[in-house]
């Protein structure tokens, strides 16, 4: 409960039996009218004093129509009633329970907002205050910003990490939760990346700094987060466009309300209090704070509880944008699969399994392409008394070297039916590695990308949430696409494509869609910022870290879980909803009882209800766009 709630909960609690007090001693004793004034004054002022400052400053700065200003009007012209003719005596009660109820909506409302602030305030809690940089034998503590690329800071146990770098030294679990959402730690040891904004949680790390304090996953992400609310959705510029156009039109149509049908009738000075009053319980009713309030506050609380999950929208226009997605396409690796390529299967022809496997590591010892590297890392062991010579690239087919006096070819089935070598056929989809030893046939290798354990899971909740169609753009070959595509039961697929070829067919997907409907585009935002960029909406995959996933994409998912798709699809359209109840909720009320206030049948009360008693209903209705838990 922050200062302003409590003082305002103080001022209410004395106004309330200050106001009980006032009318004990109306009804006990005879006042004359200016005495019985004083005696309301008491608690009106208590309480509504801050509403009348704040409206007389917006009033000096040219914003005449605003919500305390009409509360301001409305209280001050039940004050002003009861000096009149005709009046019943118990306008000024009336004026200090308007004022009562409003500053009660005004807590409410200050609660809300700080619920969903404290949600965005956890995720900025992750900027470090401090980092230990090893200086000339010496560990001091600096400003983050001090510190430069190639510097070595200490991180202990218990400590954040200040700046992205890569361990020189010490293993560590960290904690990514305040990045990512998930609670299962993260192993780092000597050579891993670790990223700013994470808690080391149990080893004495060293780490040499690779990206200065301004460039770092922290400052990215709370910079992000910062500006998201400055990004409006449709619905909060309509209702602002809507409160400047409609506010004014209320005022002057209370002055014609109050003024007009009197004259009309000719009985002026016998029904003006009556008319008068009808006004006032009319510009009560139809101030608009409720879902001018309340709507902006759904959408603040939608991305509050989205962060609060590892998902980082960049604002409210993104997350009613999200709400409509009925088609998505995805990158396929990094984003449906791992991207890390391994060996899956090994099959020799005339040598062992463990020799084949051998030969080939070694032949691409010096590559450092993605299956080179898978290779290497199957065998494991490169300090063997090997010898390898003679390395010679072949360009677009593989790998010819001398090992241990044999010529070894490694490559594709280009790379043997140009040696006029006939492999044996593999019925298995992935990328093969086909293997000759002297120019003889030596078994081949199976490589693959490994499809990420929740993927298939994710395709089948899209679909249950209203996605129609589903879509996997990839560069891999017509086999390995065709199979990730059924594994997974998506319902298109395009294989073979270059960068350039995805913008293209995206944008054929874009031009089928019908109106009202969005197209997402899912990627891991390291080579997809072009396509990112052209959809409806983008999504970042797995992400921490990548510059260029947060700067190209609308929506940045920190982990490596596609079933995060669906989460924040799923708050995008439980937010986008609960702004509607509120608008409905809102206009109907007020519209109701605008019409009950014209024939006068409305009271002051059902006015305060209507204002108030809907504000607060629909503050507390957003703030449900916090909770995720269930989601």
């Amino acid at each position: 409960m922050n200062k302003e709630v409590k003082e305002g909960i103080i001022k209410v609690s004395i106004s309330a039996v200050l106001l009980a007090v006032a009318y004990i001693l109306d009804k006990s004793f005879e006042f004359r009218i200016w005495q019985l004034l004083l005696i309301y004054l008491v608690p009106y002022l208590i309480v509504g004093f801050e509403t009348i400052k704040e409206a007389f400053e917006e009033l000096f700065e040219g914003n005449v129509f605003n919500e305390d200003f009409l509360m301001v009007i409305a209280t001050a012209g039940a004050l002003a009633i009861g000096f009149l003719p005709g009046s019943e005596g118990h306008e000024f009660t009336e004026a200090v329970f308007v004022m009562l109820f409003f500053q009660i909506g005004e807590i409410f409302e200050e609660i809300a907002e700080g619920r969903s602030e404290k949600a965005i305030t956890e995720l900025m809690n992750i900027r470090p205050d401090a980092a230990n940089l090893e200086k000339d034998g010496q560990i001091i503590s600096v400003n983050p910003e001090e510190i430069n690329i190639g510097d070595i800071i200490v991180i202990r146990p218990g400590e954040k990490v200040a700046l992205d770098a890569v361990v020189i030294e010490g293993s560590s679990s960290l904690d990514t939760v305040a990045l990512t959402g998930e609670s299962v730690p993260r192993e780092v040891t000597a050579g891993d990346d670790i990223l700013s904004g994470c808690v080391n949680m149990s080893g004495l790390l060293r780490a040499k700094v690779t990206k200065p304090f301004s460039e770092s996953t922290v400052s990215k992400i709370i910079n992000l987060v910062e500006n998201a609310s400055e990004k409006k959705s449709k619905s909060e510029t309509y209702i602002a466009k809507f409160a400047k156009v409609y506010t004014p039109i209320v005022v002057i149509s209370a002055i014609l309300l109050a003024f007009l049908p009197p004259i009309i009738s000719g009985s002026f000075k016998t029904e003006f209090v009556s008319w008068f009053s009808r006004a006032l319980t009319f510009l009560v009713v139809s101030c608009p704070c409720a879902f001018v309030i309340s709507i902006p506050l759904s959408f603040f609380g939608g991305i509050g509880g989205a962060s609060k999950n590892g998902i980082l929208i960049k604002g409210s226009n993104y997350l009613e944008t999200l709400s409509h997605t009925d088609r998505i396409v995805f990158d396929k690796t990094g984003t449906l699969t791992k991207g890390v390529f391994q060996v899956s299967l090994i099959h020799a022809d005339d040598i062992d399994e463990r020799e084949l496997l051998h030969i080939a590591a070694h032949v691409e010892r010096h590559s450092s392409h993605p299956i080179a590297s898978s290779l290497k890392e199957a065998y494991g062991d490169e300090n063997d008394s090997c010898s390898v010579t003679d390395i010679e690239e072949i360009a677009g087919k593989g790998v010819k070297a001398n090992v241990n006096g044999k010529i070894v070819y490694v490559g594709n089935m280009k790379l043997m039916e140009a040696l006029n070598i006939r492999p044996k056929h593999c019925e298995h989809n992935e990328t093969v590695i086909h293997v000759a030893v002297d120019g003889r046939y030596a078994g081949h290798i199976v490589i693959a990308d490994k499809v990420k354990d929740d993927s298939k899971e994710t395709i089948l909740k899209l679909k249950e949430i209203g996605v129609k169609k589903t879509v996997m753009l990839t560069g891999d070959k017509e086999e390995t696409a065709k199979a990730v595509a059924n594994e997974l039961g998506l319902d298109e697929y395009k294989a073979g494509l270059l960068p350039g070829d995805k913008v293209s067919c995206l944008q054929d997907y874009l031009n089928e869609k019908t109106n009202g409907n969005t197209l997402a585009f899912v990627g891991d935002g390291i080579n997809d910022a072009p396509v990112l960029a052209s959809a409806d909406i983008g999504i970042a995959m797995g992400a921490m870290g990548s510059d260029a996933a947060i700067e190209a994409a609308d929506v940045v998912i920190m982990d490596d879980k596609p079933s995060k798709i669906v989460t924040a699809i799923r708050i995008a359209k439980r937010t986008v909803s609960i702004a509607h109840q509120n608008t409905i909720l809102s206009i109907s009320v007020k519209v109701a009882v605008l019409i009950l206030a014209l024939f006068g049948i409305a009271s002051m009360w059902m006015a305060v209800f209507a204002d108030v008693g809907v504000l607060v209903l629909a503050v507390l209705n957003a703030t449900r766009a916090l909770n995720t838990k269930k989601i």
